[in-house]
């Protein structure tokens, strides 16, 4: 079951069973169909396009929608995988795959069917797209060359050209060159963009002063790029857009740096934080997230005229309109004011950082979503369980932190003077980054503190993903301390790694029975291809290419999987087998096709 909270206006009756049409605390979502609607995967991004559509993109790389039918919210797959991330405004669609293609539904152009936007760029360079955000009627392309396109509407100047010359475009063409970043929303008609130099610019409505380009500059149009003068000193982490307004969050450079939000547009709906008309980039301030030091801003939305923000230490402060409880508040009032949104209780606190919100036009999703891979996953599950560690490392303020030796080893090397400077880092360290410290250790993913990763990569040579080094796990047979026998065959497993992968063997090594001993287990339903499959899964979180795959050995491994109960990677494990299964069959119908034309060409 997905971990996805919503409120506001209730647009999905038959989903949200027994609820009034204004929602105003959160509630659990859950889907009308979970099977259909592929609910048991778990979802990476909720879109808020129009007041009636909303996308859910899951982490396997599908996706469903729902839309506004002739009789009710009817729901629909999205016809393409792999997909890396959608983005959505009014009436617009963007999708962007893994492979950096894009396929978009633009208004005003050709009749707004789906098309293949990638395809349109004159420039064969600019083909790979690396991020898409939308516009109210707009969409923007970041390439891999760092330069930025726009696509669709210009009645605003929002594309940075003369309205009057260029209206719209139905293809794409470029903005800017050297962009880092493009911000915008799904009700807005203003876009920013962030250089290599960390310069922003910005075009499009500007009637209320959403642009902060200050008093002066009251244009209704701005329709060139403009550069943004007294930009706040730190960091532009993100700038979210509504109807009317712009909030930006931004880090200071201090040792400890502080996440703080500024605001400028109209305060209509009270959807700036303060009371008044912005012209400039101001900071909204509010005890709730300034008066703790060990507090910070990890994530924030910004709808058509409501906001909201997530903290460090889980909580939830919204600010705006409320008129059908998009706030979550427990009422339809208005907020003019930061003020905390009371929430149940959530996963886990060490797992705050993974949560994510999503404001639309009058609603709002709260859901879980973690940015690594299963495996990366595994691991820091496997850090935060304290059975089995044998190796322990002192914080600044004194605290043990207990680690896997066996693991670390395989990370970092077994050379001692490695977990010498390990140790002489962590004593440096408070609890909170010493643990953070290990997790990157552990996952090698640098988003959980790009600072402090920048401090470990090169001291410990962390530059291959994880998935390669846990096959050198696979490799090392002297680390391996347990059997599987199958078939007359022995297959040696570290019991960390069981115990991380598989809740059967967790069960077994945790048993106040268990003897700890080298014990000898037997399955032999498997074939051993299925097994080889299973063995190289559980270290590599990734398939075994040379093996055929047959429909046989797909129903083999999804028995295996639930015997092991290897449940956090089925959806993955199966898909990939799926895809690879699909591939084979139509690479064997080219070659009998191409036989069947060789054929035909000897008998003439």
């Amino acid at each position: 079951m997905s971990d996805c909270l919503f409120f506001g206006q209730n647009q999905f009756p038959k989903l949200i069973k027994n609820e009034p049409d204004k929602i105003t605390k959160p509630t659990q979502f859950k889907f009308e169909n979970e099977n259909e609607n592929e609910n048991e995967k778990q979802i990476k991004q909720v879109l808020r396009g129009s007041p009636f559509k909303t996308i859910f993109l899951f982490k396997n790389g599908k996706a469903i929608e729902y839309g506004e039918g002739l009789f009710r919210m009817e729901i629909k797959k999205i016809q393409i995988e792999n997909i890396q991330k959608v983005t959505v405004g009014y009436n617009n669609k963007a999708i962007l795959t893994k492979e950096g293609n894009v396929i978009g539904k633009v208004s005003l152009i050709e009749s707004n069917r789906e098309i293949n936007i990638s395809s349109l760029f004159e420039d064969p360079n600019d083909r790979i797209i690396q991020d898409i955000v939308s516009g109210y009627k707009s969409i923007y392309l970041l390439t891999s060359n760092q330069n930025a396109y726009g696509i669709g509407s210009n009645k605003h100047g929002q594309l940075g050209f003369d309205s009057k010359t260029l209206n719209k475009t139905e293809k794409p063409i470029l903005i800017m060159k050297n962009v880092s970043k493009i911000f915008s929303g799904n009700s807005s008609n203003h876009v920013f963009l962030l250089n290599l130099n960390q310069e922003l610019f910005g075009c499009g409505y500007n009637k209320y002063g959403q642009l902060g380009l200050g008093e002066s500059m009251k244009e209704k149009k701005i329709q060139k790029l403009t550069k943004i003068q007294n930009i706040p000193k730190g960091n532009i982490i993100d700038i979210q857009c509504g109807d009317s307004h712009s909030i930006m969050l931004i880090e200071d450079e201090d040792e400890n740096p502080k996440r703080k939000l500024y605001s400028c547009g109209h305060h209509l709906n009270n959807g700036l934080g303060k009371n008044g008309d912005t012209y400039e980039f101001t900071e909204i301030e509010s005890s709730l997230f300034e008066n703790d030091d060990d507090d910070n801003i990890l994530d924030f939305s910004v709808g058509n005229t409501h906001n909201l923000i997530l903290t460090s230490k889980g909580k939830l402060i919204g600010f705006g309109s409320n008129s059908f409880g998009q706030l979550g508040t427990g009422n339809t009032e208005d907020q003019s004011i930061p003020i905390q949104i009371e929430l149940p209780k959530l996963r886990f606190n060490e797992d705050i950082p993974n949560y994510h919100i999503s404001c639309g036009f009058y609603n709002s999703f709260l859901y879980y979503y973690s940015f690594l891979s299963n495996l990366e996953e595994d691991l820091i599950k496997l850090f935060r369980r304290k059975e089995f560690c044998d190796i322990s490392f002192k914080t600044k303020n004194g605290e043990i932190i207990e680690a896997h030796k066996l693991i670390l080893e395989t990370i970092i090397g077994k050379d001692e003077n490695q977990f010498e400077k390990l140790q002489k880092i962590i004593s440096n360290k408070s609890t909170k980054e010493s643990n953070q410290i290990f997790e990157m250790i552990y996952s090698n993913n640098p988003k959980i503190n790009p600072k402090l990763y920048s401090e470990i990569e090169i001291e410990f040579n962390l530059f291959n993903p994880i998935e390669e080094t846990m096959k050198e796990l696979f490799e090392n047979e002297n680390e391996k301390d347990f059997i599987i026998e199958r078939k007359e065959k022995q297959y040696k497993f570290p019991k960390l790694l069981l115990m991380m992968r598989s809740e059967l063997y967790l069960g077994m090594f945790l048993s106040v029975t268990e003897d700890k001993s080298n014990k000898v287990t037997d399955y032999s339903e498997l074939s051993d291809e299925s097994f080889q499959i299973l063995e190289y899964w559980i270290y590599s979180n990734q398939i075994k290419e040379e093996i055929q795959i047959t429909q046989e050995i797909i129903y083999e491994i999804e028995t295996g999987m639930d015997y092991f109960q290897l449940n956090q990677t089925n959806p993955n494990l199966l898909d990939l087998l799926m895809n690879q299964f699909d591939i084979q069959i139509q690479q064997q119908i080219q070659n009998q096709k191409r036989k069947k034309k060789l054929f035909t060409f000897y008998d003439i």
